[in-house]
């Protein structure tokens, strides 16, 4: 009997257990649930298991399929700040406490979206004016109803992190999670009193098109017809999708309200930046597909002034212009549905740092977005955008949307950072002064002008502000 047992596990068949119900990292204790939308929930199990997910007074059963996954859909939610409980039951049971339901934000991007409350790190340096508010909050306000989980890159496969969602009583790990993401939770429950979870995926250094599937890719209309060798293929010398897979797939399709973006830099200094809305388009668009929500809001920011033209390792030369010309890629993106841009022109100290300090700025902006857009709240959301111009004599007349009460200067002074060009096309510093709700520019030096630019330099701080305290957003008139 002995022998045939041991023969039995040499040729493979064993004594067999069945395998235990498993969850993606993304479900665990102290994570908050999307309100008012279906919540997907599923795992792994072996294969032809039953299954049952009790939450919130519902109970919904499946099996598992050849493969040991299982799906299930839990119906609507209404929002609660009070914990529950859920209980995933198959050959075993897990028990999942303190659940909220609220409103889930995805944060994703580079560097700027990963920097982290910490600054311990070198590169992620304090203002050197005003308050360090990532500290000074850090302290206080803080609340039950604002849960976290972050991606771990540290490991050969980047995932959602496996100490699951926190809350803000843990301090050590708080730390490290996205500052925009940490503020923006903040605004967003303090003025509306909802749970608020925060996923935070991020990559320093990385372009968009690691964050978006090959897949989508291969079959737009926009980038197929370039894609010549379908197998290992690039898109601007970088293989698509790579990010996407480990940081994003894993959590798809777990119920999100909506998505903050922070990238650009490392797009802003590849040689093809005129098909970066594109791109912008195609991601969003999958991500609303794989998440099963066409109306998720997509609220980015465009990127901080840098002195990319004193880079030196980079192999192509920049120009002082060539953040500016990104800038209005980055402004086409407004085209797509439900979207919306913050400006951070004002938030650095100066152009040398390409991790601006300023976050809870660029997160209380986003949080302005949200709550107007979103959120139906009564408030202003965008600084000055470009309308329209004309030409009386040696004037160029500019008028703007977004004026928000009346248009100013921020610090009182001149406006600055405007150009104006006469009919050869160069352009010189000009004089621009605010009359009403337009800005007049001229220049004693061209008496026939054709052009306006507004901050259309890469060390560009302006001044030139709406009464509801938001900068105007970089812009040309000669396109």
């Amino acid at each position: 009997m002995k022998k045939y047992i041991f023969l039995v596990l040499l040729l493979g068949g064993g004594i067999r257990t069945k395998a235990e119900v498993t969850l993606p990292k993304i479900f665990s204790s102290n994570m908050v649930l999307q309100r008012n939308s279906p919540v997907p929930v599923w795992g792994h199990a072996e294969t032809g298991e039953q299954i049952s997910v009790s939450f919130a007074g519902q109970v919904q059963n499946t099996i598992a399929d050849n493969n040991g996954n299982w799906f299930v859909t839990l119906a609507p939610l209404t929002v609660n700040c009070k914990p529950a409980e859920m209980i995933i039951t198959g050959t075993n049971t897990i028990k999942l406490g303190n659940i909220l339901v609220g409103d889930v934000w995805l944060c994703s991007g580079q560097s700027n979206m990963e920097y982290p409350l910490d600054r311990s790190l070198k590169k992620y340096l304090a203002p050197e004016k005003g308050t360090d508010l990532a500290i000074e909050e850090f302290s206080k306000l803080k609340s039950d109803q604002i849960r976290y989980i972050y991606a771990d890159k540290q490991r050969t496969k980047e995932d959602i992190k496996s100490i699951g969602w926190i809350t803000q009583s843990n301090d050590s790990v708080l730390r490290k999670v996205s500052a925009v993401g940490y503020f923006f939770a903040k605004d967003i429950n303090l003025e509306l009193n909802v749970p608020i979870g925060i996923i935070s995926t991020s990559w320093g250094g990385t372009r968009i098109e690691e964050w978006t599937p090959s897949a989508a890719y291969l079959n737009s209309a926009v980038f197929k017809d370039s894609i010549k060798e379908k197998k290992n293929f690039q898109i601007d010398g970088i293989v698509p999708g790579q990010k996407f897979e480990s940081m994003l797939k894993p959590i798809i399709p777990f119920a999100i309200k909506g998505m903050l973006w922070y990238q650009g830099e490392s797009n802003c200094i590849i040689e093809d930046q005129q098909t970066y809305p594109e791109k912008v388009k195609l991601m969003v668009e999958t991500y609303r597909s794989l998440f099963k929500n066409a109306a998720m809001p997509f609220y980015y920011v465009q990127i901080a002034p840098y002195l990319y033209s004193h880079r030196k390792k980079d192999k192509k030369k920049h120009i002082p212009e060539q953040l500016a010309v990104f800038r209005e890629a980055q402004a086409q993106c407004l085209s797509i549905p439900y979207s919306g841009m913050v400006v951070t022109t004002d938030l650095v100290d100066n152009a040398s740092n390409i991790h601006p300090p300023y976050k809870w700025d660029v997160a209380h902006r986003l949080a302005l977005l949200a709550l107007n857009n979103t959120y139906g709240r009564n408030v202003v959301c965008s600084g000055p955008t470009y309308k329209s111009y004309i030409i009386k004599r040696n004037k160029v007349i500019i008028s703007f949307n977004n004026i928000a009460g009346g248009l100013v200067s921020h610090d009182d002074h001149s406006l600055s950072w405007f150009l104006i060009a006469g009919p050869d096309g160069k352009f010189i510093p000009a004089q621009a002064e605010i009359k009403g709700n337009k800005v007049v520019v001229m220049s004693i030096n061209i008496q026939n002008p054709v052009a306006v630019r507004f901050a259309w330099n890469e060390s560009a701080i302006p001044n030139f502000y709406n009464k509801g305290g938001l900068p105007a957003v970089p812009f040309r008139t000669d396109k």
